[in-house]
C-alpha cells in the first residue's frame, strides 16, 4: 500500500489546521451557511437531512487494518457505531456534530487518510479495480496511476474549481472491474499491436440525470503521457464547460454538444503545447511510486485446488462461498476473497464500529494486514492463502459477512436514500432488504447465477441503477413512493445503459416483480447463459410481460 511522505503529512496537518479555523468561524457566526458551504465540501462535510455527513477518502479503494480500526473508532466515539461504504470506494458517517469535525480529521492523518476532495467541483477520490495488483487476469497494476493522479490533481489550483464534479476509474485488467466507462475519465490499460502497456482512454461517462456510456478519445497512448493527456482534457473542459446550469455542467454533457471528434481536436490542440513538460512522466518517478506497491513477501505454496474440491464436495454452502466470493490470484497457493456486506437484511455497505474491529482482526491473520472497498459496497481481502479458505469462510460467517451472494441478486448497491438524503424522492435501502431477504436462500442465488441490481433513490444515480442489470429508480408520484425498473444495465467492458421496463411500482410489489424477472430469464436461458446476455438476446417484451401482463404490456411506453 501505498504510505504518506513527509510532503504527504504536512499537507494533512496543515489542512486540517486550516479547517478548524473555518469550523470555529461558523461555529461563533462569523461566516453564514452559504460562505460556509464551498469550504466544508471541499473538506467533505455535507449537510444531509438530518445531520453533517462526512465522506473519508479510501484511494482506489485500499485499505490497512489500522486504518480500518481507526474508522471503528471515529465510528465508535463521533457517529451512531456505523459507517457506509459507497459506490466511489469511500466510507460515510452520516450523524457528524460540526464541532467534532477537525478532531475526527487530525485522527484520520494520524493513519494517513483525509477527506480532501472527497466532495465539490474537482477531482474526487480516484477509483480502481478491487482486485488491483492481484487478479490473474491483470496486465499492469493501475494503483501505480492512481497514485500519480492523485498527487497531480489533490489541491491543484487550475482545477479546483470546475464547471462540476469530476470522477476517474482506472483499470489495469481487460475485466473491467472499475466501471471506467461510466466516468468522466475512464483509463484502461491494455496491450498494443506491439504488445507495449498504454491507456485507451474514455472520456463524458456518468450517469445521474443523463445517463451515457463514455466514448473512446484515444485508443491507445503512451503510459509516460497519460498525465499530460489527462491536463489537456481538463482544460479544454475548464474552458467550455458550462457553468450556468448545475443539470449540464458535466464533461458528458460538453462531449456530447460539441461531439467526440471536435472535442478531440481541441484536447489534441491543448496537449501538444504541455505533452513533453513537466508533466511528462519520468522513469525515476514512476519507480518512485511503484516502489510503494511492492507486493508483499509471499511464500512458496502448493496449489490445494484438489484439496478444496473436497471439502466443498461434504459442504454445499462452503462450496456456495468459494463459488461466488473466492477469485483466482496470480500467486499459487493462494485466493482474493470477497466479504459480502449484503446479508439478508442487512444496509447494503453498512458496517459496524465492532465488526469493523473484527474485520481488522482477520485481515492481519489472513490477509497481510490490507483490504479493499469494492464499488459495489463489498470489502476484499486480497491475499489469502488457500490453505485458510476454509477457516476464514467459518470467522466470516460468525460475523454475517459470509454470504454467497457476490455478483448475485442479493449483491445490491444501495444509495442512501430518502433515510439520510435530502435529494432523495423514495427510500432505498428499505428496498434492498426486502429484496435481499426475498431471495435469502443460497440455493436460488446459485441457481440464478450473475444479476446485479442496482438502487438509487433519485435521478442522481448514486445508486448507479442505470448499469444494473436490473436497475430501480425511486420516484415521487403524487406524493408517494414509486419504483421504476429498467433492464440491461452492465458497467463491465461491455457497458449498456439500461432500457426502462414500464410504469413505477409501489415498494411492496417490487420484490415480486423481481421475482418475475427472475422467472422469466430461468425459462428464457440457453445452458448457463448470464441473466444479461439472455436480455440481449431475447429484448424487453419478455419482461414486460412477466411483469405488468401480456395484455397492459402493449400499452406501456418503452
Amino acid at each position: 500500500m501505498y504510505r504518506y511522505d513527509e510532503f504527504d503529512q504536512q499537507l494533512i496537518s496543515e489542512r486540517v489546521a486550516q479547517f478548524r479555523r473555518q469550523v470555529q468561524r461558523r461555529l461563533d457566526g462569523e461566516l453564514t451557511e452559504d460562505q460556509f458551504k464551498p469550504l466544508r465540501l471541499m473538506n467533505g462535510l455535507y449537510l444531509q437531512l438530518h445531520a453533517y455527513m462526512l465522506r473519508v477518502n479510501v484511494p482506489y479503494g485500499c485499505l490497512s487494518a489500522k486504518q480500518l480500526r481507526k474508522l471503528a473508532d471515529i465510528a465508535r466515539r463521533y457517529d451512531k457505531d456505523f459507517g457506509h461504504f459507497t459506490t466511489r470506494q469511500n466510507i460515510q458517517f452520516n450523524w457528524i456534530k460540526l464541532e467534532d469535525t477537525a478532531d475526527i480529521l487530525a485522527e484520520l492523518g494520524e493513519v494517513e487518510m483525509n477527506t480532501i476532495q472527497s466532495s465539490g467541483n474537482c477531482v474526487r477520490n480516484i477509483t480502481a479495480d478491487p482486485l488491483a495488483g492481484r487478479a490473474a487476469d491483470e496486465i499492469q497494476d493501475p494503483r501505480v496511476w492512481c497514485e500519480l493522479l492523485r498527487q497531480y490533481s489533490i489541491l491543484n489550483p487550475e482545477f479546483s474549481y470546475l464547471p462540476r464534479k469530476f470522477k476517474f476509474a482506472v483499470t489495469g485488467s481487460p475485466n473491467d472491474r472499475a466501471a471506467v466507462a461510466v466516468h468522466d475519465i475512464g483509463l484502461r490499460l491494455h496491450l498494443n499491436a506491439r504488445g507495449d502497456r498504454g491507456f485507451e482512454v474514455i472520456v463524458g461517462g456518468g450517469q445521474g440525470r443523463t445517463p451515457v456510456i463514455g466514448k473512446t478519445i484515444r485508443e491507445w497512448i503512451e503510459p509516460e503521457h497519460v498525465i499530460s493527456y489527462v491536463e489537456a482534457i481538463l482544460r479544454v473542459y475548464n474552458i467550455y464547460g458550462r457553468r450556468d446550469n448545475i443539470y449540464k455542467a458535466r464533461i458528458k454533457i460538453l462531449v456530447n454538444a460539441l461531439g467526440i471528434e471536435r472535442f478531440r481536436e481541441l484536447v489534441d490542440a491543448e496537449w501538444e503545447n504541455i505533452r513533453d513538460g513537466q508533466l511528462k512522466v519520468s522513469n525515476e518517478e514512476l519507480a518512485r511510486i511503484d516502489a510503494y506497491f511492492k507486493p508483499p513477501a509471499y511464500e512458496s505454496l502448493p496449489d490445494l485446488d484438489d484439496e478444496l474440491a473436497s471439502l466443498r464436495r461434504v459442504d454445499p454452502d462452503f462450496d456456495a462461498w468459494m463459488t461466488s466470493n473466492v477469485a483466482a490470484h496470480k500467486v499459487p497457493g493462494y485466493a482474493i476473497v470477497s466479504l459480502s456486506l449484503k446479508a439478508p437484511g442487512r444496509v447494503p455497505g453498512d458496517m459496524t464500529a465492532t465488526t469493523m474491529d473484527g474485520v481488522a482482526d482477520l485481515a492481519d491473520a489472513y490477509s497481510l494486514g490490507e483490504l479493499r472497498v469494492t464499488h459495489r459496497q463489498n470489502l476484499v481481502f486480497v491475499d489469502v492463502k488457500q490453505e485458510d479458505l476454509h477457516t476464514l469462510w467459518e470467522q466470516l460467517t460468525e460475523l454475517d459477512l459470509a454470504a454467497a451472494n457476490i455478483g448475485r441478486v442479493s449483491d445490491i448497491i444501495a444509495c442512501p436514500g430518502l433515510d439520510y438524503c435530502s435529494l432523495a424522492n423514495a427510500r432505498s435501502i428499505p428496498v434492498a432488504q426486502d429484496i435481499g431477504r426475498h431471495f435469502a436462500a443460497a440455493e436460488k442465488l446459485q441457481e440464478v447465477g450473475e444479476l446485479t441490481i442496482n438502487i438509487s433513490g433519485c435521478m442522481n444515480a448514486c445508486g448507479h441503477h442505470h448499469v444494473g442489470n436490473i436497475g430501480i429508480l425511486g420516484v415521487d408520484k403524487r406524493g408517494k413512493e414509486f419504483f421504476q425498473l429498467t433492464l440491461g444495465g452492465s458497467s463491465d467492458q461491455n457497458a449498456s445503459l439500461g432500457d426502462r421496463l414500464g410504469p413505477g411500482l409501489p415498494q411492496a410489489e417490487v420484490p415480486q416483480a423481481i421475482e418475475k424477472i427472475v422467472d422469466a430469464y430461468i425459462n428464457k436461458r440457453q445452458d448457463d447463459e448470464r441473466f444479461l446476455d439472455t436480455y440481449r438476446r431475447v429484448g424487453i417484451e419478455p419482461f414486460k410481460q412477466a411483469v405488468y401482463g401480456p395484455v397492459n404490456s402493449k400499452k406501456q411506453v418503452a
